[in-house]
Parts: structure tokens; C-alpha cells; sequence
């Protein structure tokens, strides 16, 4: 270094050698005329010589050191400030020998200027201040304006700023206050100016770098340095990765300080070097090595109210902003830089905004807020946690000494103020557990900004380390030194926000790595290394280190880091530190819990799949080192762990989106749990015929084997345990705690239903324990006072009922509990009725209840569930609903002359029967039969019906109909003839004398008149005749034989739709009479189906579905692919496609064929997939000849794979997703889908809707369905490829350039990790009022074998949301009815009873 610069003496002048008095009195007596000559334009210098000018500059040197209490000094800046504007501009108050030669003479001055900023008593006045100043604001614009400066002039210029700046900053205390500031910033102005126009020499650069560590104690240096930086690493991505990067927002003043005119090969020079200029931060907080800094660093080193600390976290705050910068993404800086210097407030930072590319958002319902609590509350934030329940009832390993236990909670202290209280001395994680460090002051809170996806554009992780890497590993580890030993100075938590930046930024680096990217090994050691002396929840642990991993580690575990499940168990004890505690004290000083909570819950959402992914690997070496001790030989011993943690998350947290992300990852587990426990389970009986298996064994060493716990854990841990624990958790806190909060309500409910279709072995009282607690809720919702009811509650009680829905038809068995059943009516009771019947003791008929449901909607949902009840209690096989007229007839669609055939009565207003009175054939020729079509608001199903007089067991097979059998002719001699004469009266009444009583009647001869006895006497000869032919006829003297009478022959022509109506009781006078009521009909109306446009409502209705149809969209995106064209293209070829790919498709459901129906039949066997697939990708399935389905009672879903062939342009392809109303299309759908399943064995409620239209264009494929959600769900091969995928290309036009920004839109991205697993990312509708849409959020990850369950759920969650927030999407079956009265109103067929009677008996 130059000696001038280290002596820290600048030019003497010969005045020097005078004494002061005589010194002062030149300088005061030459300055002042040269001063009256600088303002007046019309006067020259008085200068005109060379010599006059180098002794008057000596004068004006020595001026400048004189005392500030006269203008001498003042005088001698504004001379010398004028005389270097001769390299800007030429003036006559300029001697003239300085304008013909301004370098040499402003070489000069710049070295008498030094002696106005060495140290002196009076520097804090305001008059120093404002000379420096006006020095300062000179010498920057010498540097912006000159254009004919030297290179000895720059190198100058460049000396003098760094003298001055030593002079002021190296110092232990700021000198001049504001005035270092501004000297810095110009010195890095003119530094960059000089990189523009005169590259500083190597020297300079050496020089620079050493002076500059020694004024890193300065904050102006750091902050400054960090401004600089900023703006060239802004330029120098811009060159770099072109204007497609994102780029580096930073302020205008900041963008200013790089000139425009910099060439471009000098930027990267400049920028290394800048960015080297400050050096490595760490070493503000290591000892000093001699020789590296000036002694007064020591007393900096010592000094304990040293702001030390505060720049180190600035340094690495900007490390990290530039690192970011790097990865693309864009972060704007929007807390100003003063609040992070104020350490004793305890700021709270809310870290939602710096979770990484989640795309999560924070969102707050206003239903809940406008709840009262009905004396159930959330737990408050000092109350003490619940105990975690111990949800698998077995013995397990202790707990470790590093994590909580779940009965020894630390309470709230009483009396602590939020804002003065301390970290406590003892941690909460352990009670044996003491600082090794006393309190300290807060350490600086660590402000994060909105962090979007990184860019795909972005460097690889080595070059990021390469550049960063050094830095960010020595401040993550600064609490060790090179010797290993512990430095009680920098392991004071002062130092903990600097390191916590380090390891936050050194997480967001891995967690960025690229698809198939490798990363070195050393590099990967050292961040292991960092990750497991940071998570330390006991000795030596830091709370802001934690907490910052934390945050920014959420998908660490899903990047596909080679040896991260090293870290499991230490991820598992810190999140157990953090999960556990609801109070979390020790970081409530610097982080919101909240948003501590959030990105927790999302590290252990990634980790529940492990265990089951790797079962019984064992590991060992370093998990048991850093473990505490615990036994984690293999990953199903961390299962149990997990699962409490899981669980008692669920128990302490109060946040609305953290619950939501819980209850998806219970699903998720419950499900993976469920299907790997019946895998394992076949894999143990495998084994055991085969004698048994060795479990594999992946080490970190080279040690032995190892004797460890058998695989009973499996055995132990059952999926039912798992399903009965989690149920009775969902529904205990539904109803209690979550029930005034909509969005955890609704998410609650959808997990619910989703563990209905889980296929477990637990006892039927766990399944209507379940079904009672929903019918609980949807009592106290509908019980809610009138003020309180909003259009939010009615959504979540119709979401309620669907609930209900679901888990009676997966589980019909429990209509067999009268129970049960009983309880379910009363629910619809109510969403129907508005009020239950019994009320207690008080029993209400259902004529006397006045309608007064708490809205239409729930009403109609009671309805469904009505309809759902009816379609599963006692449910029989029957024939599916293809089969319609034509189809019976046998006859095409296009002859319309089937509907002739049939008679169409209306029942209730709300079932249509079309009664065939033909037999189905001819062997029910002999019977009276029918067959029967019911459209009603459930769907069309269609019925045989015979009558038989006998039950069907005691029928013989040749037995007739009701017609008695013939008997054989009677025999003349057959039996024993007796003759016997009948007599009226007795034989002895004549011999009975007669009495006067016997007189009182008189004889009919005396009483009758003359004209009534002539009928008499006709009478008598009527019988007399007859007796004369009662006797048996003689011929010839022989009887004549009488044979027995025959019955007739046997009737084939019933009226059996007359007998089939009176049957139901529907003939009788009270269901022909007319209510009075205006347009409503009677309860039993004939239609008249020779009206013109009858056949075609009928076919409107038969198209409309019965039940929720929804569809999705399945894409494959090949790693670097951009345009629609290339990703439509990769499904025509199974080589284009992974393998893992066709297994989803074939997952997700079954193949239908795409086609109108022939006769109305379905085919006798089923195509399996791989015979439908053959040598495509998936492509067949694009809609033209095939599609997939997914069927339930509920819910139909049809998943399209679209391919090039079936579109000719991608503007078709845009017209996939359009809705119904934009396709120009109506409710019908002029072609069917084929079943291949025999339908007679299901007796859930079936769709006629169809996934496709036609053959040659895709905009009526979606005008099949009701749901307006348009999902789509892409197979990514690179991960970073997702934030490349323009949806745009396949969207409507009239929708916006960005996935995430267009109405509607579902984007689900599904990534293959080498795990096996696979990686979520999910862009719902950031609009929604309900928050995330479970089970699958973004970041998930989930195994191969639930991954098909789970998006279909989230398909029809997203659909069924929509659904609910939407005014024009009513249910299945309000449409249906809705048609039905329509059909009814036009086509009635308006007689009189007698006429209707009648018409009974005459054929068609």
C-alpha cells in the first residue's frame, strides 16, 4: 500500500515552516481577492503566470488545515472547487495557465484537497460538514462531465477517495456523520465511472480490496457495497441470459450508478471485482490473523456495543439478494433498510412472503370473521398445547431426548409483555437442555420479500457455489472456527442473523437444483453438514438458524438431493421442536408462528412417504449420531414419529391454510398406507413360501451388519388404526372447534369423503359414528340464527350433504341400522323442510310443518341425498338406463314410431312412466306383464314387471299363468246315484196343529190385489216349468247325458297398464281431481306422445345427467419442449412416453369406446387397457374412437389425452376447454359412450351424458359436461419445465397469456422423482373463498400407488368447488326436474276422468 496512504499525511505547504499567526494572516490576505474574482463573470484571474499559480497553491494548502472559526478555509474550498471545473469547462476566473494544463494542476489540488478531511477538533460542525460536501459533490462531477481527464488525473481522483475515506472510516466510530456516507457513495460512483472510461489498474484494485476491509465496521460501507453490486449484477444478467430472464428489480438511483455507455466486456470484469471488493464477510467475526487489518480493527473486535453483527447480516442479506438474482427470481426489496437496524424491537416479519414458488396464498375468510364463537374458540396463543394422541395404540420407541415430550409443554410465563419479553434461558425442547450462551439482544429480524419460481433459465447449483459458496458455507458455520474449536464471541446470538441468512440462502440454492442436475459432492457434504448443526433443537441450538432452514427448505425433499433422507431423522426433531410447541417462544421475537408453522407442515407433507417408500432400508452411521441417540435403523421406524408429529400439528394449529395442508397430508397417508399395507402384506406371504428375503441395506460406511427390529412395525402400524384415529379427529374437531370456519370446514369434509372411498377393515359403528357427526354439523349449521346465514354457510352445508352422499353409497350397509337410517331422514327432514318432525318430546305431523328450508340450494341438496338413500337402502339389480324405447322396440331412433307404442303417465309431477303393456317375450306371453321406464330427477331406469299368484320359490317352471287346468270329460256311471227329494219346509210341520197366532199373517191370496195376482199366477207356471226341466230328460225311456261345462280359452290381451296404475294405488278418484290449484296438475296426467317434438324432449331429458359429470385433460411434456405442437405430438408414440406414464393412464380409469349405441345393448366383455393402448403413448384416448372414465354413484369422469391427430390446428385444441355455452352447444349430446359393463350388477344411479360428440371436432367434447372447471393435467419429464408451460396455446382466446392468470383454470404438473415418488405442483384459482383444494396442494409428493386416487379427488374437489361458488351450475337433479315440468306443461293430456278411464281399455 502507499505510504502516503497508511501515514495518513497529505501535501505540507512551505507556510508550515512560519508560525501559525504568520500563516494565517497570507492565507487569509490572498484568498479573499481570488474569491471576489470567482463570482464576477466580467473580471479575469488575477493568475496569470505558472509560478503565481504554484505558490498561491501553496498558500491554499496550507489554508485548508487552518481552524473552521474564520471563512479562510471556507474561501480556499470555493478556489479550488472553481479551478477543477477546468476539466469540465473553461472560465475566465480559471488562471490560464490551469486551463491549457487542468490534469497536471488537478492532480494537484486533489492532494491539498486530503488535508481538509484528516481529523480535527471542530469536524462534527455543520460548517466541516457542508465543505466536505461541496469537496465531495465537485470531484463527482469532475468525474461525470470531464471528457479530457488522464489516466494519472483518474488514478488521482481514485487515490484521493480512498485517502479520504480511510480517513473517515477506518476510525473504530464514523467520522464527519454524514459525510462518510456520502464519501462512500461517491467513491463507488467514480469507481464505476472509471471502469467506463478508464479501466483502474491492478494496483488500484489491490489497493481498494485491503482498504476496504478495513472499514467494514462502517454500516455505509456494507450498504453501499451491497447497492453497487446490486446494479452490476442487474447489467450483468441482462448480457448474460438475455431479456428473457427475469430480471433484477433494483431502484433507479442504484440503476444510475452503471453508466450506459460501459462496454459490455467490461461489465463481468467489473462485476467480479466489485462483488470480491468487500471480501469474505465472515472474517468481521474471526480473530485476527496479523497483519491482515489495522490495529484499530481490534478495538472494533472488542468493543461490545459494536454494530459488528448488524453489517455481517446486511453483507449476507445482500449475498443472498444476489443469489436469488441468479436463480431468476424476482425480489423486490420492499422494507426499507433502516428496520433492520433497529434490534431492540422485536419486529415481526412475516415470512408467507418468502416461501419459495409455492403458490401458496394467505387468504382470510370473511364468513368465519363474522361468526360468533358459540362458546368454542381456538386454542389462544398461551394456553398450553394438547397432548398429541398417540393414534397407534402400540408400543413404539421412546421418545428422543432431543424432541419434546408430549405431556411436558412449557406455559405462557405470566406478566410478559409481547414486545419486552426474552427468549428463555432453558429450551423448550428438553428441560436437562441449558444455553451455552447467556441472552443476548434480538437479532436482526430477517425480512423476506415475495418469492416467485425460480427461473428455468437459471445457472446450475455448482456455479452458483463456485461464486457464493465460500461465503455462504464459512457464515453458516461460523460458530465453529478452522480449528474446531467454539468462539464464545461469535456464538453469541448477535451473530445469528447474519448465519441464519447463510443457511436460508444455502437452502434456497439446493432446493433450486435442476431436473437430472448433479451436484458436487463436496459441496453436498458441507450443506449436510450446515443442515445438521443448524436443526440442533438441544445444545448449541439458534433459533433464527432453525427457523430460517425452515422456511426455506420446503421442497428439500423432493429435488431429488443425492443422500438427503440422511437428514430425516434431524428434520424429524426439529419439526418436532416446532409442530409440538404452539406457543414457540423462542422465535416469536423475529417470525411469525404462523408462517413458521406453514412451511413445516409442508417438509413433514413431504416426508410421510418415505417410510413407506423404502420400508425396511436401513441406514447407519451418521442418522445415529446425530440422532440423539434414537434408534432409526430403518425408515419405518421414523412412521411412528412422523405420525404423532402429524397429528400434532392438526391439535395446535390455529391458522386456516396450515390446517388445510394438514388434513390433504392425512388423506394422503391414510390412502398410501391403505394400499402399501395390502403390497406388504402379499410381499410377507412371498417371502415365507420362499423362505424369506434379504432386506436390503444401504450404509454411510463401511461398518458391519447389524442386528435390527423385524418388520413388525408394519403389522402393527394398519392402515384401519390409521382411519379410525384420523375420523375421529376430523369429526370431533368439526364439530367443535373448525365449525365456524368455512374453509377448514370444507376442506375438512372433502378429506372426509375421501377417506369413505378408502378401502379398509374397520367395524361398521366407526363408519356411522362418522355419518352421525355430519349430521350433527349440518344441525348446528342449519340451526344458526337468521342474521348469521349467508350464501358461504349454505355452500358448506350442501358440501355437507355431499359428504353424507358419499358415504352412503360406498357404505350401503348401514341402512340396516334403523338407526342409521332413521337419523339420515330426519337430516333430509330438515334440509328439506326446514325443521326436524320430532323435537324431543314433541312429535309434529309432516301436513302441519309449514316449508321454510334455510335456502333453495340446501334444500335441493337434501334432495339429492333423498334421491341417494332411495337409489342404495334395499337396492336391487336392474337394467342400466341405455335401454330406452327404441332400444325395447327394437327399432332405430330415427323411425320415431316406437314412442306409439308406449302409454306415458305423470306421477306426482316428478316421474315420467313409459309403460310398454307388450311382453318383453314370448314365453310372458301367457302372464300379465309389462315393462316400465321411469325418468325422474335420480335418472331413467327401466323395470319388468309379471303378475303371478304364487311366490317365485313355489312356481313350476311349466306352470301358466292364472288359467286353471282342463279336466276330462264326466263319465255317465261315475259314482253312486242317490235320489233325494228337497224339501221347503220340514216333513212333520203339517202334523203340527195350528194355533190363533198362525192366523195373524193371512195368505197372500186374501191380501193381493186382482193385478198382482195375475204376476202371481204367471209366477207360479215360471216354476212349475222349471221343476219340469230339473228333472232329468227321458228319451226313449233312458236319461240323457249332460257333460261338465269347460272354461274358455285363456286371455292374452291384459290391460296391464290399467292393473299396473291401480296396483299403485294411482286410480282412484282423489288422484284424478283436479287441486284447484292454478298450474298444478293432478297426481296421476297422462301424456299425449303424438304431439310433434315429443321423442325429442324425451331425448333432451335421457342426455341430461344424473349425476355430477366432470372431465380433465392428461398432457405429456418431454424435458425442454415450449410449443403446444410438440407436447399434442409425444402421446402418438409409446417411445415418446414413459413408461410410468401409461401406468397412470391406466390408473386413473377405464376405457370407454366413443360412439352412438347399436340397438341400445353394451358389449359383453370389457377392452382391457394394454389392448386399447397398442404401440401409442396414451393418444388414443384423445375422444375420437375412445376416452377414459371413472365411474362412481356420484360422479362421473372422463380424462381426455389429446393428441395431434385429432386436431387439425392448434386453434381446435383451444377449443377443447371451451364451456358449453361458448361451444354454441345445448344439454343435449347427439352421441353416447358404449359401455362395456354389464350394468344389471350396478344399481347406483347411471349418467347418459357423453365425453365426446363427434368425430371431427373437439369443441363439443366438453359439451357433454356441466362443470365449467377446466383442469388440466401435465406429466412433466423436467420439473422447471412447468414454469414454461404455455396454457395459453390450448386455452380459449379470450382467456389470458398466463396459466395462473386465466379464470378457471386447474393446472396439476406431476414431476417422477428417482425415488419413485412423485412431485405436486398445483395453480388453482387464487379467487377462491374456500383457500386450497385438497388432498393434492402444491409441493406435494406422493407414492405410484395413490397418485390415481389423489387426482381424481382433486378433479372432483376442484369441479365441486366451482360448483359451489357458481349461480348457474344447479345439481343433476334440479335440472332434470326442471325439464320434466317443462315436458309436462307442453305435452299434458288434457280429459275427463271418464276419458281417462277409457282410454285404459283400448289398445294402441
Amino acid at each position: 500500500m502507499d505510504q502516503s496512504l497508511s501515514g495518513g499525511r497529505g501535501h505540507v505547504s512551505v507556510l508550515s515552516c512560519f508560525p501559525p499567526s504568520v500563516g494565517r494572516d497570507v492565507a487569509a490576505a490572498v484568498v479573499k481577492p481570488l474569491r471576489a474574482s470567482l463570482g464576477n463573470p466580467e473580471t479575469h484571474s488575477l493568475l496569470r503566470t505558472d509560478r503565481e499559480v504554484k505558490w498561491t497553491m501553496e498558500v491554499l494548502c496550507y489554508g485548508l488545515t487552518l481552524p473552521l472559526d474564520g471563512d479562510t478555509v471556507k474561501l480556499c474550498v470555493d478556489i479550488y472547487t472553481d479551478w477543477l471545473m477546468a476539466l469540465v469547462s473553461v472560465r475566465d476566473s480559471i488562471p490560464p495557465p490551469i486551463s491549457r494544463e487542468p490534469n497536471p494542476y488537478a492532480q494537484k489540488i486533489l492532494r491539498h484537497l486530503y488535508s481538509l478531511f484528516l481529523p480535527r477538533s471542530d469536524q462534527m460542525s455543520p460548517v466541516y460538514l457542508s465543505l466536505c460536501q461541496q469537496v465531495l459533490c465537485a470531484v463527482r462531477t469532475l468525474a461525470r462531465e470531464s471528457a479530457v481527464m488522464s489516466r494519472d488525473t483518474w488514478e488521482t481522483l481514485l487515490h484521493f477517495l480512498l485517502r479520504i475515506n480511510h480517513a473517515m472510516l477506518a476510525p473504530p466510530t464514523a467520522a464527519a456523520g454524514g459525510v462518510s456516507n456520502l464519501s462512500m457513495a461517491v467513491l463507488l460512483e467514480v469507481w464505476l465511472l472509471s471502469c467506463s472510461q478508464c479501466f483502474p489498474s491492478r494496483s488500484l484494485w489491490q489497493m481498494c480490496r485491503q482498504m476496504l476491509s478495513s472499514w467494514r465496521h462502517q454500516p455505509a460501507v456494507v450498504e453501499h457495497w451491497n447497492r453497487a453490486v446490486a446494479a452490476l449484477t442487474s447489467r450483468l444478467l441482462l448480457l448474460t441470459f438475455g431479456s428473457s430472464f427475469p430480471p433484477f428489480k433494483v431502484a433507479d438511483e442504484d440503476a444510475a450508478l452503471i453508466p450506459a455507455d460501459m462496454e459490455d466486456d467490461r461489465v463481468p470484469q467489473t462485476w467480479f471485482r466489485f462483488l470480491h471488493m468487500f471480501s469474505n464477510p465472515v472474517d468481521l467475526g474471526r480473530p485476527l490473523v496479523a497483519g491482515s487489518a489495522p490495529p484499530t480493527q481490534e478495538e472494533v473486535l472488542r468493543g461490545g456495543d459494536s454494530q459488528l453483527p448488524i453489517i455481517f447480516f446486511r453483507a449476507m442479506r445482500g449475498v443472498s439478494k444476489l443469489v436469488d438474482a441468479f436463480l431468476g427470481v424476482t425480489v423486490d426489496d420492499r422494507e426499507p433498510t433502516e428496520l433492520l437496524l433497529n434490534t431492540g424491537l422485536t419486529a415481526r416479519i412475516h415470512f408467507r412472503d418468502r416461501l419459495p414458488s409455492l403458490g401458496v396464498a394467505v387468504t382470510r375468510s370473511p364468513f368465519r370473521d363474522r361468526l360468533p364463537s358459540y362458546s368454542v374458540s381456538r386454542p389462544r396463543s398461551g394456553s398450553a398445547p394438547p397432548t398429541p394422541v398417540n393414534i397407534l395404540s402400540m408400543p413404539s420407541a421412546p421418545p428422543p431426548t432431543t424432541s419434546p415430550p408430549p405431556h411436558n409443554r412449557r406455559l405462557k410465563p405470566a406478566n410478559v409483555s409481547k414486545a419486552t419479553s426474552k427468549p428463555p434461558t432453558t429450551s423448550p425442547s428438553s428441560p436437562h437442555c441449558k444455553s451455552s450462551y447467556p441472552t443476548p439482544p434480538s437479532p436482526p429480524p430477517l425480512s423476506y420479500c415475495l418469492r416467485p419460481s425460480p427461473s428455468p433459465l437459471r445457472c446450475n447449483v455448482d456455479s452458483l457455489l463456485h461464486l457464493f459458496g465460500c461465503w455462504l458455507f464459512d457464515a453458516a458455520l461460523i460458530n465453529k472456527d478452522s480449528a474446531g474449536h467454539c468462539d464464545v464471541t461469535v456464538m453469541s446470538e448477535r451473530w445469528a442473523g447474519g448465519r441464519a441468512e447463510a443457511c436460508g440462502t444455502l437452502c434456497r440454492i439446493f432446493t433450486c437444483k435442476k431436473t437430472a442436475e448433479d451436484i458436487l459432492p463436496v459441496y453436498l457434504s458441507r450443506f449436510y453438514l450446515v443442515l445438521l448443526q443448524g436443526l440442533q433443537v438441544c445444545e448449541g441450538a439458534c433459533p433464527p438458524v432453525l427457523a430460517s432452514i425452515l422456511l426455506n427448505s420446503t421442497c428439500l425433499f423432493c429435488c431429488d438431493l443425492r443422500g438427503v433422507n440422511l437428514l430425516l431423522p434431524t428434520f424429524t426433531s426439529a419439526l418436532e421442536s416446532v409442530l409440538l410447541d404452539r406457543d414457540l417462544l423462542r422465535f416469536k421475537s423475529f417470525v411469525s408462528v404462523v408462517d413458521l408453522r406453514r412451511p413445516s407442515i409442508l417438509i413433514l407433507a413431504s416426508m410421510l412417504p418415505l417410510p413407506l417408500q423404502f420400508g425396511s432400508v436401513q441406514s447407519e452411521g451418521l442418522l445415529n449420531r446425530w440422532s440423539g441417540g434414537n434408534d432409526v435403523s430403518s425408515f419405518l421406524s421414523l412412521k411412528p414419529r412422523l405420525i404423532s408429529v402429524l397429528v400434532g400439528a392438526l391439535q395446535t394449529e390455529s391458522d386456516t391454510h396450515n390446517t388445510q395442508v394438514i388434513l390433504a397430508a392425512m388423506l394422503n397417508l391414510v390412502q398410501d398406507s391403505a394400499l402399501g399395507q395390502g403390497v406388504g402384506q402379499s410381499q410377507q406371504e412371498t417371502e415365507s413360501q420362499c423362505g424369506g428375503v434379504r432386506r436390503p441395506r444401504w450404509t454411510s460406511g463401511t461398518s458391519g451388519n447389524r442386528q435390527t427390529r423385524g418388520t413388525s412395525t408394519i403389522q402393527l402400524d394398519s392402515a384401519g388404526v390409521l382411519w379410525v384415529q384420523f375420523v375421529r379427529l376430523l369429526t370431533q374437531r368439526l364439530t367443535a372447534q373448525w365449525r365456524n370456519d368455512s374453509a377448514v370446514c370444507l376442506s375438512a369434509l372433502e378429506v372426509l369423503g375421501g377417506l369413505a372411498k378408502v378401502e379398509v377393515r374397520v367395524e361398521e359403528s366407526e363408519r356411522r359414528r362418522a355419518v352421525s357427526s355430519v349430521c350433527s354439523y349440518i344441525v348446528f349449521q342449519c340451526s344458526r340464527p337468521p342474521q348469521l346465514h349467508s350464501r358461504e354457510l349454505h355452500s358448506i352445508i350442501v358440501a355437507a350433504f355431499h359428504c353424507l352422499n358419499v358415504w352412503l353409497t360406498h357404505h350401503p350397509a348401514m341402512f340396516d341400522h334403523q338407526d342409521c337410517l332413521l337419523e339420515v331422514l330426519e337430516i333430509v327432514e330438515l334440509g328439506i323442510s326446514g325443521s326436524k318432525s320430532r323435537l324431543g318430546q314433541e312429535v309434529r305431523c309432516k301436513e302441519e310443518k309449514e316449508l321454510n328450508p334455510a335456502s333453495l340450494r340446501v334444500r335441493e341438496a337434501a334432495e339429492a341425498t333423498l334421491n341417494c338413500v332411495m337409489q342404495v337402502s334395499g337396492a336391487l339389480p336392474f337394467v342400466g338406463d341405455l335401454l330406452n324405447e327404441d332400444a325395447l322396440i327394437g327399432r332405430s331412433a330415427s323411425s320415431g314410431g316406437s314412442v306409439k307404442k308406449f302409454r306415458y303417465f305423470v306421477v306426482d309431477s316428478s316421474v315420467i312412466l313409459a309403460i310398454l303393456e307388450q311382453p318383453p317375450g314370448p314365453e310372458q306371453a301367457s302372464c300379465p306383464s309389462l315393462t316400465a321406464l321411469i325418468r325422474g330427477p335420480s335418472g331413467r331406469h327401466t323395470w319388468t314387471l309379471q303378475l303371478h299368484l304364487e311366490p317365485r320359490e313355489g312356481r313350476t317352471q311349466a306352470q301358466q299363468t292364472l288359467i286353471p287346468e282342463r279336466r276330462g270329460v264326466a263319465q255317465e256311471d261315475s259314482g253312486i246315484r242317490c235320489g233325494v227329494k228337497h224339501k221347503l219346509f220340514p216333513e212333520n210341520m203339517d202334523r203340527v196343529p195350528s194355533v190363533k197366532a198362525d192366523l195373524s199373517i193371512p195368505a197372500l191370496n186374501r191380501i193381493v190385489p186382482d193385478g198382482v195376482q195375475q204376476q202371481l199366477e204367471r209366477l207360479r207356471a215360471v216354476l212349475k216349468r222349471q221343476q219340469q226341466v230339473k228333472h232329468p230328460p227321458q228319451v226313449s225311456g233312458h236319461l240323457v247325458v249332460m257333460t261338465t261345462c269347460r272354461p274358455p280359452p285363456p286371455v292374452t290381451n291384459f290391460q296391464t297398464a290399467r292393473l299396473f296404475l291401480s296396483h299403485l294405488g294411482l286410480l282412484t278418484p282423489e288422484t284424478l281431481k283436479d287441486p284447484g290449484t292454478s298450474g298444478v296438475p293432478t297426481q296421476l296426467v297422462s301424456l299425449d306422445s303424438s304431439v310433434p317434438g315429443f321423442s325429442a324432449d324425451l331425448r333432451r331429458l335421457d342426455q341430461l345427467p344424473s349425476r355430477n359429470c366432470d372431465s380433465a385433460f392428461v398432457f405429456y411434456m418431454r424435458a425442454g419442449q415450449r410449443t403446444a405442437a410438440e407436447i399434442l405430438k409425444n402421446v402418438e408414440s409409446r417411445c415418446s412416453v414413459s413408461s410410468h406414464f401409461l401406468d397412470f393412464l391406466s390408473s386413473l380409469g377405464r376405457p370407454m369406446e366413443v360412439g352412438p349405441q347399436q340397438g341400445g345393448g353394451t358389449s359383453s366383455r370389457s377392452p382391457e387397457f394394454p389392448a386399447v393402448v397398442g404401440d401409442s403413448g396414451g393418444g388414443v384416448f384423445n375422444g375420437e374412437k375412445f376416452v377414459l372414465t371413472f365411474t362412481d354413484a356420484l360422479t362421473e369422469l372422463t380424462f381426455i389425452v389429446p393428441s395431434s391427430s385429432s386436431s387439425s390446428s392448434s386453434s381446435q385444441a383451444a377449443d377443447w376447454l371451451k364451456s358449453p355455452e361458448e361451444a354454441g352447444s345445448k344439454t343435449e349430446s347427439p352421441s353416447r359412450l358404449r359401455s362395456h359393463v354389464e350394468l344389471s350388477q350396478d344399481s347406483a344411479p347411471q349418467s347418459t351424458s357423453s365425453p365426446a360428440d363427434n368425430l371431427k371436432s373437439f369443441p363439443s367434447v366438453s359439451s357433454s359436461f356441466v362443470s365449467e372447471s377446466r383442469l388440466l393435467i401435465v406429466w412433466v419429464e423436467r420439473f422447471e419445465d412447468a414454469e414454461s408451460f404455455l396454457a395459453c396455446d390450448l386455452l380459449p382466446e379470450k382467456t389470458t397469456d398466463t396459466a395462473t392468470g386465466a379464470p378457471n383454470v386447474h393446472l396439476i404438473f406431476i414431476h417422477p422423482l428417482r425415488t419413485g415418488l412423485y412431485r405436486i405442483r398445483f395453480h388453482e384459482n387464487a379467487t377462491s373463498k374456500f383457500g386450497l383444494v385438497v388432498p393434492l396442494v402444491n409441493g406435494s409428493v406422493v407414492s405410484k400407488r395413490s397418485l390415481a386416487f389423489l387426482v381424481r379427488e382433486t378433479v372432483i374437489n376442484c369441479c365441486h368447488r366451482r360448483r359451489l361458488e357458481s349461480d348457474s351450475a344447479p345439481l343433476p337433479h334440479v335440472r332434470r326436474k326442471h325439464l320434466i315440468s317443462d315436458i309436462i306443461l307442453r305435452y299434458r293430456h288434457c280429459h275427463s276422468a271418464p276419458s281417462f278411464y277409457s282410454a285404459l281399455f283400448h289398445d294402441l
